[in-house]
């Protein structure tokens, strides 16, 4: 197994901020703006996004994590049974501009199923999608990211894996692995 060092920790906490200055751009003050971060690795970018906004803005945005494990169209076809993450969304969704994230967009299909559980919370006015990682190429599903930190090119055998500190990972740091053919 290869692992090579995409984002390091310095030029990821430069990509968060720049995320978060583009979102109060086109979000100004969040008050009709919400945050949810898709479960498992979603949830720690979006903890993250929502720490360095209340630094910039001087308050909380709500932030929420959706679990998307019953929605999405693999469900059903895997061997083994798929445990299911904590759901924390405790404002409605209804009328808001929803700000899904991610730390990778792949195939856009738990993209595809994060709406789908969304609307448990409500009709939303508009949805936009932040993500860390665009991987180029590999959309089966039509979704296309609104604020990206960084695209790659990957090949269909490569993963990328974000590491936090959070995670008892040694620092924040993004990584292209790929497996050897041993």
């Amino acid at each position: 197994m290869q692992k090579r060092l995409i984002v390091n920790q310095q030029l990821l906490d430069i990509m968060v901020m720049r995320l978060c200055h583009q979102l109060i751009e086109n979000h100004g003050d969040f008050s009709d703006s919400v945050i949810l971060g898709l479960q498992p690795r979603g949830k720690h970018v979006a903890e993250r996004i929502q720490q360095t906004l209340a630094t910039i803005l001087g308050k909380q945005v709500p932030t929420g994590y959706l679990d998307t494990t019953f929605h999405r169209d693999d469900f059903r076809r895997r061997e083994t049974p798929l445990t299911a993450n904590a759901t924390k969304v405790d404002f409605l969704v209804e009328g808001k501009k929803v700000i899904l994230v991610d730390d990778v967009l792949y195939t856009g299909r738990s993209v595809r199923a994060a709406l789908d559980a969304m609307i448990a919370y409500g009709r939303p006015a508009s949805v936009e999608l932040l993500v860390l990682i665009d991987r180029l190429y590999t959309r089966h599903l039509p979704i296309q990211a609104t604020y990206v930190g960084r695209q790659v090119n990957s090949l269909q055998s490569q993963r990328v894996l974000v590491d936090w500190q959070e995670q008892q990972a040694p620092e924040d740091a993004i990584w292209l692995i790929t497996k050897s053919e041993d």
